[in-house]
C-alpha cells in the first residue's frame, strides 16, 4: 500500500443518526425506549473516583479523570439524563520543577467557589470511631449534574498507598456515601456505570438496600448485575490493590445493614483473608467493558471459578468541542464531515477528501498561535515562558510520566535526537507529572532534564512544561505538528491524547497499542521493532519521516486524511455514548 494513501484502509462502521434534534438521539440508535428508561429522576449514573474538569473546580489525576469529564460533557450535548457521582477533593496537587527535580505542592479549593450548591450531610461508619459526616454538593449542567461529597480531612486524590486504610475510606465515602447522597437529592439510578474498581462500593450499597428492604440475596444480586456496568481500565488483575478482611471489618461492614450481604462479602475473601475489590465488581455486574478493542481482548481477569472474564469493547472517545480548535470543528461541520451530534456523517470518508492542503496549513497556523498564547504564561524546567517560532516543527509528548509510556525513549540516542532538531528546525515539548512515590520515574525525569541542561542544542530546543493540566494538554494538541505515543504494546488500556492530536490535524507517531490498535494496520506512523533497540531506531526514523511529510504538501494532506478517515469515528465522544447506550439497553 502506498504509505501516503488514505483510501485503502479499514473502515469503521458508519453511524445511523439522521434526526434533527438531540432529544431524538435515542431513536437514532434504534432504542426509543430509552426516553422512558432514562429521566431526570432515573438517570444514567456514572461513578468515578476522579474527574478532571477544572472549569468545575475538580482536578483529577490524569486520563481517567479527563475521560470522565468528556463523558459528562458529551451526555449534556446529547441531552442524556446523566449524573456523575464523585468526591470533591478540597486539596489538589500541583507540580513544580526545582533544580531539575519534581516537587509537589497543594492548593485548597472549595465547591462553593465553582457554583456547587450545598445540599446536606450524609454519614459513613467505621468500627470504633464516630460516624464521618460528608457534605453533599450538587451542580446541574443541562441534562447532567454532579453529585459530590467531601469533608475537610478527605485528602487528595489517591492519597496514601493503594491498599491502605485511607484509600479504602475514600472508596467507602464515594460508594456508600455517594449512594446516600443520590437518595438525598431524589435520584434513583436507571443504570450505574462503575468507572474502575474503586467505585464498587456503590453497587454494594445498592445490594444492601435491596436486601434490607426485603429482597432475598439471590434476587438482589441478579437485579444489581442487570443494572450495573463495570468499566475496567486496568490490564492485569494482580495490578489492582487488595485488602485484608480486618480492613473490611473496620470500614466496610459497619456500613452494611443486611447480614446476608455481609456473609456474602465474607465468602469472597481467599484463604489468607485477602480480597481484591475487582472480584466484587466481577460478581456484581453482568455488563463489563474494556476501553479499547485490544484492552477487551487481552485484559487478564478471573472470576471466583478461575474462569476468564469476558469484556465487551467500548473504545474511549473525546469531547471534540473541548479539545479541538474551534475553526477545525467549523470546517468539519461546513464540509459535512461531522453532524450536529458530533458523529461522523454517513459519507464522512468522501467528505474528508474535500479538505485541502490550504485548509490544513491555515488551521495549523491558527493552532500555533493558540499554543504560543498559552505558553506565554506557563513555565519550562527553568521557570521561564516559551515561544515557539511560527516556522519551527514541534514534536510533543504529553501524558503521565509512567514507565510503560516510555517518555525516555526519544532520549536514548541524543546525537540522533539533536540532529533531527537541527536539520528540521524542530522543538520538542514534554509535559506530564510523575505520580507521587514512583521513585524510578522521578529518576528518569531528573536524568532527562540533566541531559537537556548539559547540552546547548537540547537546552535551546527541548522544553519540559511544568504542572501539566487541561489547558496545556489542549494547547499542545492544537499547536504541535507531531505527537509521540510510544507505550509498551499491551500495557495501554486506551489513551485519548492521541485522539485529540489526530482530530487537530496532527501527525501521530505511535506504537500499535491502546485505542490506536482499533484499526489494523494502524493508520499513522508506526513505531515497531523486534526489541527495544529496534523500537528506538523506528522512533527516530518516524521522527525524520514526520518532518519530511510536513514539508511536502501532497504527503501532509494525504497523511492527515488517512488518519482522519481511519480514526474519526473512534475519536467521537458521541459514538462512545451511543455504544454505551446500545450496550446497556440491548434491543428487545
Amino acid at each position: 500500500m502506498d504509505p501516503y494513501s488514505y483510501t485503502d484502509i479499514p473502515k469503521y462502521q458508519p453511524h445511523d443518526i439522521e434526526k434533527d434534534d438531540a432529544s431524538e438521539f435515542y431513536d437514532a440508535i434504534n432504542r426509543s425506549s430509552l426516553t422512558k428508561e432514562l429521566s431526570e429522576t432515573r438517570p444514567y449514573v456514572y461513578w468515578t473516583m476522579e474527574i478532571y474538569d477544572k472549569s468545575n473546580g475538580i482536578k483529577g489525576g490524569g486520563g481517567l479523570g479527563v475521560l470522565a469529564a468528556d463523558t459528562r460533557r458529551v451526555a449534556q450535548q446529547l441531552e442524556v439524563p446523566f449524573v456523575v457521582v464523585t468526591p470533591f477533593y478540597r486539596s489538589e496537587s500541583h507540580q513544580s520543577i526545582e533544580w531539575l527535580s519534581q516537587t509537589e505542592y497543594s492548593e485548597k479549593v472549595s465547591p462553593q467557589d465553582y457554583g456547587f450548591e450545598y445540599v446536606d450531610e450524609v454519614t459513613v461508619a467505621s468500627a470504633g470511631y464516630p460516624d464521618t459526616s460528608l457534605s453533599v454538593f450538587r451542580k446541574i449542567l443541562g441534562s447532567t449534574q454532579f453529585v459530590t461529597m467531601s469533608e475537610p480531612n478527605f485528602g487528595q486524590l489517591y492519597e496514601g498507598i493503594g491498599s491502605g486504610d485511607h484509600r479504602l475510606y475514600q472508596e467507602v465515602a464515594l460508594g456508600f456515601g455517594g449512594y446516600k447522597a443520590l437518595k438525598l437529592v431524589g435520584i434513583k439510578p436507571a443504570v450505574i456505570q462503575l468507572n474502575e474498581t474503586a467505585t464498587i462500593f456503590a453497587a454494594l450499597a445498592r445490594l444492601d438496600e435491596l436486601c434490607s428492604n426485603g429482597m432475598n440475596l439471590y434476587e438482589a444480586i441478579v437485579y444489581v448485575r442487570k443494572h450495573t456496568l463495570y468499566t475496567n481500565h486496568t490490564l492485569l488483575q494482580a495490578a489492582e490493590p487488595e485488602f485484608h478482611i480486618s480492613q473490611f471489618e473496620k470500614l466496610i461492614f459497619p456500613n452494611i445493614k443486611s447480614n446476608a450481604v455481609i456473609h456474602w462479602v465474607r465468602e469472597q475473601f481467599d484463604g489468607s483473608g485477602m480480597l481484591r475489590p475487582n472480584m466484587l465488581a466481577i460478581e456484581l455486574t453482568e455488563a463489563k467493558n474494556g476501553v479499547s478493542r485490544l484492552h477487551a481482548r487481552v485484559a487478564n481477569f478471573r472470576d471466583r471459578n478461575n474462569e476468564r472474564v469476558k469484556f465487551h469493547a467500548v473504545t474511549n472517545g473525546i469531547d471534540m468541542e473541548t479539545w479541538v480548535l474551534p475553526e477545525i470543528m467549523n470546517m468539519y461541520r461546513d464540509k459535512g464531515i461531522i453532524d450536529k451530534f458530533g458523529m461522523p456523517t454517513d459519507d464522512y470518508q468522501e467528505k474528508v477528501n474535500d479538505i485541502s492542503i490550504g485548509d490544513i496549513r491555515a488551521l495549523k497556523s491558527l493552532g500555533r498561535k493558540e499554543l504560543n498564547r498559552v505558553l506565554e504564561h506557563r513555565k519550562d524546567q527553568y521557570g521561564n515562558p516559551i515561544h515557539i517560532p511560527e516556522d519551527a516543527f514541534v514534536f510533543d509528548f504529553k501524558r503521565r510520566f509512567a514507565n510503560y509510556k516510555r517518555p525516555y525513549l526519544p532520549f536514548e540516542r541524543l546525537d540522533i535526537l539533536k540532529q533531527i532538531l537541527i536539520d528540521y528546525n524542530a522543538h520538542y515539548l514534554l509535559a506530564g507529572k510523575v505520580h507521587q512515590g514512583d521513585t524510578a520515574m522521578y529518576e528518569h525525569l531528573l536524568r532527562i532534564l540533566k541531559e537537556i541542561d548539559s547540552d546547548p542544542i537540547l537546552r535551546e530546543r527541548v522544553h519540559y512544561l511544568q504542572d501539566y493540566d487541561e489547558e496545556l494538554g489542549r494547547a499542545m494538541s492544537i499547536g504541535s505538528d507531531a505527537a509521540i505515543n510510544v507505550p509498551v504494546i499491551g500495557l495501554e488500556a486506551c489513551g485519548t491524547s492521541w485522539e485529540k492530536d489526530i482530530a487537530n490535524l496532527k501527525l501521530l507517531i505511535s506504537t500499535s497499542d491502546g485505542g490506536v490498535a482499533d484499526i489494523k494496520p494502524i493508520a499513522c506512523l508506526e513505531v515497531s521493532g523486534i526489541d527495544y533497540d529496534a523500537e528506538v531506531s523506528s522512533l527516530y526514523a518516524n521522527m525524520h519521516k514526520a518532518c519530511q511529510i510536513t514539508s511536502n504538501d501532497l504527503m501532509l494532506e494525504g497523511n492527515v486524511k488517512k488518519q482522519l478517515t481511519a480514526y474519526l469515528p473512534i475519536i467521537s465522544g458521541a459514538r462512545m455514548m451511543k455504544d454505551y447506550l446500545k450496550f446497556l439497553f440491548p434491543k428487545q
